[in-house]
C-alpha cells in the first residue's frame, strides 16, 4: 500500500478546482462520465488495432446512486488503468491520458481518435461535491493487478493492489453533507439528460435505498441524427430528433440544415428553422454545442452569428477550443472558420429551396423572413448570398426578388432624382387610404412590416444607389413619385391668401397639436389635411425604438407635418368665414377627422371630440 502526495506544483490544487476551474458544480458528472466514455472508446480502438478478439463485451457506463451509503458510482468496462497509469494520470495531474493515448496511436483515423476528456484534471472536479473519492480499476492487460486509490480532498492519497476485479474503472464519490442534491434520482437524471444525452456509449442510471430500488434505465441516444448520413434520414427522422431535443416544443420546425464537413475542420450538426414571424425575443430553446457528443453549452457567441441564434438544433465539433473547465469558448481562427461555414451552408440551403420550389419557399417566407433580414443587416457575406432569394411581397400578395421588382417598376415609379421608388407600407390597415391612392395611380406597394425593415432599407439603399424606399404615407403620393401628368393642379389661392390661411390654421390648432404647417397645391379631390412624418425623421424614430429610444416622440408633435391642401374648397370657406368661432370649429373638426384616420387623436382631444359628437347627435 502506498501513502503519498499528489504530484502537483502547489498544495492549493483542490481550492483552485473548486473555486476557479469549474464555475458550475454540476459539471462534475459530465467530466466523470466523459472520462468513462473515453476509457471505452480507447479500448474499442485497441480491439481493432491489436486484434483483441477475447474482448467482446457490450460496452456500457453505469451510474448508480447509493442512498444507503451516500455515494454516487460511475462504472465503465473500458480500458482500465495499471498501477503505473494511475500514478501517472491521477497522481501526476499535469499529464493527460487522452493526449498521451492519441500521441501513441497518431495514425488512427480522425473519427477513432476523438477522445473526449483529459483524464486527470476533469476527474478532480469530483471534489466539488465529494469529501472523499475512491477509484477501483483493472487494466485490460491481463497480467496487471487491480488497483485501489482513495483521496479525501487534499494532496494525500492511498493507493494499493487489491483482489482481481472485472476490467474497467469504478469511481465512488462520497457526497458532501451539503451536496445531498446529487444523490437525488431526478436531479442526476436531469443532469445526465442535459450533458450526456447523446454520448456515443450506452449510459444507464439506477438507484438503491433502504425503501426502494429504482429500475435501471438507459438515458442516452448513442446515434443521434447529426452523426448519421443525411442520405439515410427522412423527414420523420429529423422531426423526431427535433422533438427529442426540445420535448416541450409543440410545433414542428419549417425545415432544417444538416451540417457535415471534414476539412479544414470537423463539424456536424442539424439546425432547425422554427416559426419566428415578427418576434426577435430570446429563444428559450437555443442551439446546443457539443464536443464529440458531450454537451458543452447553449451560449454559442462567436461560433454561430447572432442572426442564426434564432434557430434551434445542435452543432458538434472537436475543433472548438474550450478553456480547461469546458465552460467557455476560446476565440481563435477555427471558431471564425466554423462561423463562416455555417453561414455559407444556411445561405446555400435557402437558395436551393428558393430555386427548387419557389411556391413552397414563399409559403414559408413570413415565418423565416426576420431571420434572413437580421442576417442581411449584420453579416455582409450572408447579405451577398441572400439578396438572390430575398423576396418582397406586395399588398396584392405578389412576390418579387429585388431585381424582379426593379424591372417591374423602373419605368413608372421614379422620383425627381431619377431613382426607382420602392413604395411600401408597414401596416396595411392603418395606411389603407395612402395605399389606395397609390394603387389608384397603378403603383405597386410592398409590405415591409418587420421590426428590422427600416434597418434593411438602409442597407439596401447603401448597396443599390439607384433605388430608394419611401413609406406610402410619408407624403402625398404625387410628391413621392414624379408624376408625368401635364395637368398638375394650379394654385387656387394667391400668395397672400396662402399666408393668411397658414396663420389662421396655426392660431386655431388644438392644444397639444404642435405641428409644423406646409401648404401644398394638391387636387381638389384630395383631403383638406394630411398629417405625415417625413421619411428620414420616421426612420430615425424607428431605428432608435429598437434600442429603447424614441427621438421623435421625445421632441413632440412638431416633428409631424400638417400638409394643408390649399386647393380644397374648405380652405376658401375658412378664409371667407367672418365668425372666429365658426372658423375654429371648421378647422378643428377637419383636423380631428384627419388625426382620427392616422390613429393620432388621443387623450383630452379624443375625449372632447367624442363628447362633442354625442352632443350633436342629441341635438339633432
Amino acid at each position: 500500500m502506498a501513502k503519498n502526495k499528489i504530484n502537483v506544483t502547489s498544495d492549493n490544487i483542490f481550492p483552485i478546482i473548486k473555486k476557479f476551474l469549474y464555475s458550475d458544480q454540476e459539471v462534475f458528472l459530465r467530466e466523470l462520465v466523459s472520462n468513462a466514455i473515453d476509457a471505452i472508446i480507447k479500448l474499442k480502438t485497441l480491439v481493432q488495432l491489436e486484434n483483441l478478439d477475447d474482448i467482446t463485451d457490450d460496452f456500457k457506463v453505469k451510474i448508480i446512486i447509493d442512498k444507503i451509503n451516500n455515494t454516487l458510482h460511475i462504472i465503465d468496462n473500458g480500458i482500465g488503468m495499471t498501477k503505473e497509469e494511475v500514478d501517472k494520470y491521477i497522481n501526476q495531474i499535469a499529464f493527460s491520458g487522452a493526449e498521451e493515448f492519441v500521441k501513441k496511436y497518431k495514425n488512427l483515423s480522425t473519427t477513432d481518435s476523438n477522445i473526449i476528456g483529459h483524464f486527470g484534471l476533469g476527474f478532480y472536479s469530483s471534489f466539488m461535491v465529494a469529501n472523499k473519492v475512491v477509484i477501483f480499476t483493472q487494466s485490460y492487460k491481463t497480467n496487471a493487478a487491480s488497483i485501489f486509490w482513495s483521496c479525501e480532498g487534499d494532496p494525500s492519497f492511498v493507493m494499493k493492489e487489491i483482489e482481481k476485479r472485472d476490467r474497467g474503472t469504478e469511481i465512488v464519490l462520497f457526497i458532501n453533507e451539503n451536496k445531498k442534491e446529487f444523490l437525488d434520482y431526478d436531479r442526476i437524471l436531469k443532469l445526465l439528460q442535459k450533458y450526456c444525452k447523446f454520448m456515443p456509449i450506452t449510459i444507464s442510471l439506477s438507484s438503491k435505498s433502504k425503501d426502494d430500488k429504482e429500475k435501471e434505465i438507459i438515458v442516452n441516444n448513442t446515434n443521434p441524427a447529426w452523426k448519421q448520413n443525411p442520405l439515410q434520414l427522412n423527414d420523420k427522422n429529423y422531426l423526431d430528433f427535433y422533438h427529442e431535443l426540445y420535448p416541450n416544443q409543440l410545433d414542428d420546425p419549417l425545415f432544417w440544415v444538416h451540417l457535415n464537413i471534414d476539412h479544414p475542420f470537423h463539424l456536424t450538426g442539424v439546425l432547425y428553422f422554427p416559426k419566428i414571424d415578427k418576434r426577435i425575443d430570446l429563444q428559450k430553446d437555443k442551439i446546443h454545442l457539443y464536443k464529440n457528443q458531450v454537451y458543452i453549452t447553449d451560449n454559442l457567441e462567436g461560433v454561430v452569428p447572432d442572426f442564426l441564434s434564432l434557430l434551434k438544433g445542435v452543432i458538434d465539433s472537436p475543433d472548438i477550443p474550450l478553456n480547461v473547465s469546458r465552460s467557455h469558448l476560446q476565440s481563435d481562427s477555427s471558431v471564425k472558420n466554423i462561423s463562416k461555414y455555417i453561414i455559407r451552408k444556411v445561405a446555400s440551403k435557402l437558395d436551393s429551396m428558393f430555386r427548387k420550389n419557389r411556391d413552397d419557399f414563399q409559403k414559408k417566407w413570413k415565418d423565416i423572413k426576420i431571420i434572413v433580414e437580421y442576417g442581411m443587416i449584420s453579416t455582409q457575406n450572408f447579405f451577398d448570398e441572400a439578396i438572390k432569394f430575398f423576396v418582397f411581397y406586395t399588398t396584392d400578395k405578389n412576390y418579387f426578388t429585388l431585381e424582379e421588382f426593379k424591372e417591374k417598376i423602373k419605368e413608372t415609379q421614379k422620383n425627381k432624382e431619377g431613382k426607382i421608388v420602392f413604395l411600401y407600407s408597414s401596416d396595411k390597415e392603418k395606411q389603407y387610404s395612402s395605399i389606395k391612392e397609390a394603387k389608384d395611380r397603378c403603383y405597386e406597394v410592398l409590405i415591409l412590416d418587420s421590426p428590422l425593415s427600416v434597418h434593411l432599407i438602409q442597407k439596401l439603399e447603401f448597396s443599390y444607389q439607384d433605388i430608394c424606399f419611401v413609406r406610402v404615407d410619408s407624403d402625398h403620393i404625387d410628391k413621392l413619385i414624379n408624376s408625368r401628368k401635364e395637368d398638375k393642379p394650379h394654385s387656387e389661392l394667391s400668395e397672400k391668401e396662402k399666408q393668411d390661411l397658414k396663420n389662421i390654421i396655426q392660431d386655431n390648432l388644438m392644444e397639444n397639436c404642435k405641428f409644423s404647417i406646409k401648404l401644398e397645391d394638391l387636387s381638389k379631390e384630395d383631403n383638406p389635411f394630411l398629417i405625415i412624418i417625413p421619411e428620414f425623421l420616421r426612420r430615425i424614430k424607428e431605428m432608435n425604438s429598437t434600442i429603447g429610444k424614441d427621438i421623435v416622440e421625445e421632441k413632440g408633435d412638431k416633428y409631424y407635418q400638417l400638409i394643408v391642401n390649399a386647393n380644397h374648397i374648405l380652405m376658401k370657406k375658412i378664409l371667407k368665414e367672418i365668425s372666429e368661432e365658426k372658423r375654429k370649429k371648421i378647422i378643428q373638426e377637419a383636423l380631428n377627422l384627419t388625426l382620427l384616420s392616422k390613429d393620432l387623436l388621443c387623450g383630452k382631444n379624443l375625449t372632447n371630440f367624442i363628447s362633442k359628437k354625442l352632443e350633436d347627435l342629441i341635438q339633432e
